[in-house]
């Protein structure tokens, strides 16, 4: 449901999950509800004016009938489009659609602050609408029953927007509805009448283990799943996919090995839907597109078919045939299969995560320290590398009893089960819950609060400080610097509504030091801020009390930190934060600077961002030398995300023409002079060198490089 209202020269829009957007215009004048528009909406309307601005947005133009997309340079450059027929895709707030004839040109405004499209004269423009659908529009109550659970999973692709390969775009799969346990089965009239129908059938062993593992499988492909028992004797037989359109029957195996199954099946699937995809109203240019001449599948044909007919088809290739070809998993989730995890079901289908049966052994003699040095960047030694001052300063700190997880297929790992593992973000249900509240508590800027409790520590806070205060000159960001709290200002902090909180102190059994004692996160009556980094030794159960106590997600320390090591950890999470990177991945690259990176962790849901950055996806680039002589590099492109698993990235390089799918890394070869000119124009994280680095930071270095190599 999209609701909107013109005053004057502005047009406000809201959507079902409470966002809010203005669009600004000039001599704007609205001429009511709008005719259809060739891209999925909720609100259609009639404007006509000369320019429209949008805040904070992303935006790509498509040539009606000419198949040709176009976007903007990322040097600044504006966009000129000739007269022609134009669909306008703008990325903001609310997914905004512009249909119109005749010229134009797009342009950001100084300080990237809005994305303007403006006109050679008042033209007529259709202005589609479609909310993103971040929060669920239901609740299906399930009881503690293999029945229950299935027919709740079969319910929960109500949330799709389409039964088309389309559905591989996120815009395009709403937020499941919510699961809550009870004595009976209730599914909302709403939920049945907006299940799709695709005939496919999923047969599973009625076991909680098998239902939590073909979920997103079932999910993807909206299946109806329905519980078998088990057979009386001889060995359990797994799932069986059913296609009764065409008599096709295929057979899974039982578990454990199901989990291998249902990561092959599901990869593949949406592999092959984001490329059929392409052959419908929004495609694009993808680099990986050729795959379906190779293996000789119509993408015309395969767009228009029904779902069974496309699924019939992938089950056609073999698996050897595709395998080595498909990205990488975003993301895979480790669920305890109880009735208590049923709960946690729709979150993890919003982020399109695999689940897992969790399973630990423990770590053995050096093998953590091992696996720190295994992942460290290995940057030149400096005196940041053998610093001997620790957080820990005086006073007991706590200890956690890490495990070792047995990880499957995925980038990014969560683990919602017992025990505290690393290489995984651990969450709770509570934190998917609490990232629902926070998407209702609009702000027209991110509020971040600074807290130094320790001068000792001035180093990190200057750092992190002036890094959120030079961001907050680009976005709508509020910075407040607080120093040496009290007890109860620093629980004051955590109960005002920050949108992130920078704790830089120490940390004690009995919990976060403050001028005049302790402060236990377990005693706040609530948290109120959404996200936080406790840079302290031994943070993890206070970070676990502000979780449980209304927080999202928040990075921690399992044990003693070096306080140096603590500020490169510190200071490179702040710039990855506050431009677009979630939680994990920021930490995941902000640890790999130092040699114990494993004593840094996230706690909650790891997959949240703070912000929005200059790019929709946040990227990571990796520079390699090739030649001395002709100063050549290698230049990897890395872009996936963790909320919106069927994205497509466009690497600025010279000469490109190809998107890619997140997920699947792009090379190109590259002089000093055209990387100088890259990193300028591109902003992301470079790994260069044995370090970690800022695009425009590192620009310099290559452009004065390739003035010495001209003057030579």
């Amino acid at each position: 449901m999209i609701e909107w209202a013109a005053a004057g020269d502005t047009l406000r829009v809201t959507d079902a999950d409470n966002t809010e957007l203005s669009v600004h215009g000039s001599a704007l004048s609205v001429d009511g509800t709008g005719p259809d528009i060739p891209r999925p909406v909720d609100e259609t309307i009639v404007v006509t004016t000369d320019e429209l601005r949008f805040p904070h947005a992303v935006a790509y133009a498509f040539s009606l009938g000419a198949d040709e997309q176009h976007e903007l340079d990322p040097d600044g450059s504006a966009l000129s489009l000739s007269p022609g027929e134009y669909v306008v895709d703008i990325d903001t707030q609310i997914k905004t659609y512009l249909r119109f004839s005749g010229a134009a040109t797009i342009e950001k405004t100084d300080g990237y602050e809005e994305t303007v499209v403006s006109f050679p004269d008042r033209v007529r423009v259709i202005v589609g609408f479609r909310s993103h659908h971040e929060l669920p529009a239901e609740t299906i109550t399930v009881p503690d029953t293999p029945e229950g659970i299935a027919a709740a999973i079969s319910h929960l692709a109500a949330a799709h927007k389409t039964d088309g390969p389309d559905r591989t775009y996120p815009s395009l799969r709403g937020h499941p509805s919510l699961l809550e346990r009870g004595e009976s089965l209730e599914i909302p009239d709403t939920v049945r009448a907006g299940r799709p129908d695709s005939g496919i059938e999923l047969i599973v062993p009625a076991d909680y283990e098998s239902l939590f593992v073909t979920a997103p499988l079932a999910y993807y492909l909206q299946a109806t799943v329905t519980p078998r028992e088990p057979p009386e004797t001889g060995t359990a037989d797994g799932p069986i996919l059913r296609l009764p359109e065409f008599a096709i029957e295929t057979r899974l195996s039982a578990m454990p090995d199901l989990e291998r199954d249902v990561g092959r099946l599901l990869r593949k699937c949406f592999f092959f839907d984001c490329l059929v995809r392409n052959a419908g109203p929004y495609g694009t240019n993808l680099g990986e597109q050729r795959i379906l001449e190779v293996l000789d599948l119509e993408a015309d044909t395969l767009y228009e078919a029904t779902p069974q007919r496309r699924l019939a088809t992938y089950l056609e290739v073999p698996d050897a045939a595709i395998e080595h070809r498909l990205p990488d998993w975003h993301l895979s989730t480790y669920v305890r299969p109880t009735y208590d995890s049923v709960e946690s079901l729709p979150f993890l289908l919003d982020r399109m995560s695999m689940i897992y049966m969790p399973r630990t052994s423990e770590l053995e003699g050096r093998e953590l320290v091992e696996r720190s040095l295994e992942d460290f960047y290995r940057a030149a030694p400096n005196a940041s590398e053998t610093g001997v001052v620790d957080r820990a300063h005086t006073g007991q700190v706590a200890s956690v009893d890490i495990v070792k997880p047995d990880l499957r297929n995925g980038r990014v790992h969560g683990w919602l089960a017992d025990g505290v593992p690393i290489d995984v973000f651990k969450t709770t249900t509570e934190a998917y819950r609490n990232r629902l509240d926070y998407l209702e508590r609009s702000s027209d800027a991110t509020s971040i609060c600074v807290v130094l409790n320790d001068p000792e520590m001035a180093g990190e806070h200057d750092d992190v400080a002036a890094i959120y205060r030079q961001r907050a000159q680009e976005q709508a960001m509020d910075v407040t610097v607080e120093e040496s709290l009290s007890t109860a200002a620093l629980g004051r902090v955590f109960e005002d509504e920050y949108d992130f909180v920078h704790y830089i102190g120490h940390c004690e059994t009995d919990g976060l030091r403050c001028s005049d004692g302790t402060l236990s996160t377990s005693s706040l009556r609530r948290c109120n801020a959404q996200t936080f980094f406790l840079n302290a030794c031994g943070s993890y159960y206070e970070g676990m009390g502000l979780i449980e106590n209304g927080s999202v997600a928040g990075a921690v320390t399992f044990s003693k930190v070096l306080n140096d090591h603590a500020i490169k950890v510190g200071s490179t999470f702040a710039k990855l934060l506050v431009n677009g990177f979630s939680l994990e991945r920021a930490l995941d690259l902000a640890r790999r600077r130092i040699m114990m990176g494993k004593d840094y962790a996230v706690v909650g849901d790891g997959t949240h961002s703070l912000t929005q950055g200059e790019h929709r996806l946040p990227i990571t680039i990796a520079l390699e030398k090739l030649d001395d002589e002709t100063g050549e590099y290698l230049v990897t492109f890395d872009c996936y995300s963790t909320q919106a698993t069927g994205s497509y990235y466009f690497p600025h390089v010279e000469d490109n023409e190809f998107a890619y799918l997140c997920g699947t890394e792009s090379n190109f070869t590259v002089t000093t002079a055209e990387l100088g000119t890259l990193l300028e124009e591109t902003e992301a994280s470079v790994i260069y060198n044995g370090d970690i680095y800022w695009s425009t930071e590192l620009a310099s270095r290559f452009e004065a490089e390739a003035t010495d190599r001209r003057r030579c």
